[in-house]
């Protein structure tokens, strides 16, 4: 997932709790030349089954209000992962579809359909 920063926020890295199992890190993007945000799996520790998918809906939840992160960028393929992990069946999920990118907002419609 990638994480989009607010125009307030020039770089965010680290933990946003304990519990996930994931963290954010930064990578030079080499085209641009400016810094870009992702979600990592942390290599040390369990991580817990529906941790992925928590993460991924903090972010979204914290793209809501715009004070550090403006938006999400989560590719099919990690949605499908992090919903599969937490056991929540894809076909609870209506909608995910292998071509969309989806935005913090379709996150916490996701989530609201789910009933999570």
């Amino acid at each position: 997932m990638e994480i989009i920063l607010s125009n307030h926020c020039k770089s965010i890295t680290g933990s946003l709790g304990r519990g996930f199992g994931y963290y954010i890190k930064s990578h030079l993007s080499y085209k641009s030349g400016k810094e870009r945000f992702f979600s990592q799996r942390c290599s040390k520790g369990s991580v817990p089954p529906d941790g992925h998918w928590r993460f991924i809906t903090t972010c979204a939840e914290l793209a809501q209000n715009g004070l550090h992160i403006a938006d999400v960028r989560v590719y099919p393929q990690e949605l499908s992962e992090a919903l599969s992990e937490a056991g929540l069946p894809l076909s609870g999920a209506p909608g995910v579809r292998p071509e969309k990118i989806y935005s913090s907002s379709d996150i916490l419609n996701l989530k609201e359909r789910i009933g999570l």
